[in-house]
């Protein structure tokens, strides 16, 4: 079969749902739209996207000895609508990718098994492993190897994949053929951009990270602009909104890593806005939310407190109006204002 089938055949025995290769310097153009992006202050307070612009605008530079970028798709597809919890507001909307275990952990894992089987094949070379932490722009690569394109929405959209993907990137000293890289199917749809609570997209394939939920409730430190605050909705964590109107799911490959699903009911704001930073931190060991702290995840439910506007969720609003971070407390009189205005 050759060197790169069966290296394709093995990754996807190992649990990831397609690969692709591409040169390091394959995506040109990433380096100037990362510039543009950070020119307009797109980014927000996620400082490091500037610091690491050489880096992070081309791969080439981040390990100038790699000869092959080898992309990876793990697919974590919900088995339910994400949007429906959007309609019952007592209850905590939390992004899909962060209902199970932390997605960091287990594609390093299965990354480092595909690399080991490369290098049993050519042990004199070598590899490097990247996910989503390193300076590594995975969904530009992502579509010169083919796996899919960017989309209206920034996120990477693949025909035979939809967009429930994470990805994972491989860097090699071995010489592998390209893949075509894949181009945009995206056409006149807008549904990703017209759902957008926030409007966050100021033109298609353009994100402003200050206006997207998923950068406020998990990325901005401090209080979110009051302006807005009503678009959060009942979501704390992240949101899928863009996602999950994406006509090219019905083409999404399923979840093979049932470590990433949960079956559990969206839970209560009021079960977590009692939450004190041993308890959160129990509660969310191993999951992707327990970086963002207690501080941060409470102040988000505060804000969803708010604009449930339900009476019976004043006790718990009241109760840290006094808390000892100023930007909890402040979500918390924030969210007893909502409800009174109700």
């Amino acid at each position: 079969m050759g060197l790169k089938a069966d290296l394709e055949a093995f990754a996807l025995e190992a649990g990831f749902v397609a690969m692709g290769v591409c040169a390091p310097g394959a995506a040109p153009q990433t380096a100037a739209r990362l510039a543009a992006f950070v020119d307009a202050g797109y980014h927000g307070q996620m400082g490091w996207m500037a610091e690491r612009m050489g880096w992070r605008g081309e791969a080439q530079a981040l390990w100038p000895a790699a000869r092959s970028v080898i992309m990876l798709a793990e697919a974590y597809t919900p088995k339910h609508d994400p949007l429906e919890v959007l309609d019952a507001p007592e209850k905590a909307a939390i992004s899909v990718y962060a209902h199970g275990r932390d997605y960091h952990d287990i594609v390093k894992k299965r990354l480092k098994r595909v690399g080991r089987w490369l290098l049993e094949q050519a042990p004199d070379e070598e590899i490097k492993v990247f996910v989503d932490t390193a300076p590594v722009m995975e969904k530009p690569l992502a579509q010169a190897a083919g796996l899919g394109w960017q989309g209206k929405h920034t996120n990477l959209v693949g025909r035979g994949l939809g967009n429930w993907v994470f990805l994972g990137a491989i860097f090699t000293t071995v010489e592998l053929e390209p893949d075509a890289a894949e181009v945009d199917h995206c056409g006149s749809c807008r549904a990703c951009l017209d759902v957008c609570p926030t409007n966050a997209f100021p033109a298609p394939y353009q994100l402003d990270a200050r206006r997207c939920i998923s950068y406020l409730t998990i990325e901005h430190k401090g209080p979110v602009d009051p302006a807005l605050r009503a678009g959060l909705g009942n979501r704390i964590y992240g949101c899928d909104d863009c996602l999950a109107v994406c006509p090219w799911n019905k083409f999404a490959q399923e979840a093979r890593e049932l470590r990433y699903l949960s079956d559990a009911a969206p839970p209560d704001l009021a079960e977590l806005a009692v939450l004190d930073d041993a308890a959160f931190r129990a509660r969310f060991a191993g999951s992707p939310i327990k970086r963002i702290g207690r501080d941060r995840f409470v102040r988000n439910v505060m804000y969803a407190v708010g604009n449930a506007g339900r009476v019976d969720l004043a006790p718990f609003a009241r109760a840290l109006t006094q808390d000892a971070d100023g930007t909890v407390a402040e979500a918390a009189r924030w969210a007893l204002e909502q409800i009174g205005k109700g």
